[in-house]
């Protein structure tokens, strides 16, 4: 079983065709459905008594929601504006609202849990948690420039304290202020992470480990609708495979990657988890396999 933790949210997304109000969104909401397709995954969180039903009923469609909280307040609520190439995003607000004071609780079941995910979220919080665990093979985290900017010094620590880190090259640079993404990746392995993984978006991702760079190649997707959440998505295949291949994951690292691009480039095809939700078995073995052929790897 593979447990992830981290933000479920309520997201506007403003793009040049299109606003979403109120769509369900949070890394952790995306890294968990992405996940399921490839194990059993449980989502720890935090949402307010504004969290729409149907919202949890998609979420509970896809995973175990027994250590999702409900709590007096607001959902956390975030808001971003991408520019006319969708490539680039501006935050607009985030609001923590009930995410900001949760103190995360596993149920039994889940402290059983050997691969763990901490999505983009409060480091302190993903360490506090981290800590609740009893056998942990393989952890990974994330982490985003407001949590760089606000507490650097708990990102590194969560980074030291984990297995691998997942983080896309912007966050890379500010995170080690290297410009190099082969210099960023040495450093994060220096405080701790056996396996480094920089997400660059449609060129897919560099992994770094055992002293080595390795390029995983990104989906060829002709119409993206919204980026939101595919660095997320990304992530949660990622970990959802691992957990399913069984010990060894660094060997499988790579394998693992290709599964993280297939499942970003649905996410980027729809607004919102429309995208990711419509991603069915014979969907993702199709892209997985046109994915590895144009990676000459078939």
């Amino acid at each position: 079983m593979l447990t992830v933790f981290g933000s479920v949210a309520l997201d506007t997304i403003r793009t040049p065709s299109r606003t979403v109000r109120g769509a369900l969104g949070g890394a952790a909401s995306f890294s968990a459905v992405s996940a399921s397709a490839f194990c059993r995954t449980g989502l720890v969180g935090v949402v307010g008594g504004d969290f729409p039903a149907r919202y949890r009923k998609t979420l509970a469609s896809r995973a175990d929601l027994s250590g999702l909280a409900r709590a007096a307040g607001k959902t956390f609520r975030y808001e971003g504006e991408y520019d006319s190439t969708l490539s680039s995003r501006r935050d607009v607000r985030a609001e923590l609202n009930v995410l900001g004071g949760f103190s995360p609780e596993l149920p039994e079941e889940y402290a059983k849990s050997e691969f763990v995910y901490l999505a983009n979220n409060d480091p302190d919080q993903n360490l506090k948690l981290l800590g609740q665990f009893d056998r942990v093979k393989f952890s990974a985290c994330d982490t985003i420039s407001y949590w760089i900017s606000r507490k650097k010094k708990s990102v590194v620590r969560m980074i030291s304290r984990t297995d691998a880190v997942v983080i896309n090259d912007e966050e890379a640079r500010m995170l080690t202020g290297r410009a190099n993404l082969i210099g960023c990746a040495r450093a994060m392995a220096r405080w701790g992470a056996r396996l480094v993984v920089i997400k660059k978006a449609e060129h897919g991702a560099l992994l770094f480990y055992g002293g080595e760079a390795r390029p995983v190649p990104g989906v060829p997707v002709e119409k993206v609708v919204d980026p939101t959440g595919a660095g997320d998505a990304f992530a949660g295949a990622m970990m959802g495979y691992l957990a399913s291949a069984g010990p060894a994951p660094l060997r499988r690292a790579r394998e693992a990657a290709l599964r993280g691009s297939v499942m970003g480039s649905f996410a980027v095809e729809g607004y919102g988890m429309a995208g990711l939700l419509r991603a069915d078995r014979r969907a993702i073995s199709a892209r997985l396999a046109r994915l590895r052929r144009l990676a000459g790897l078939a």
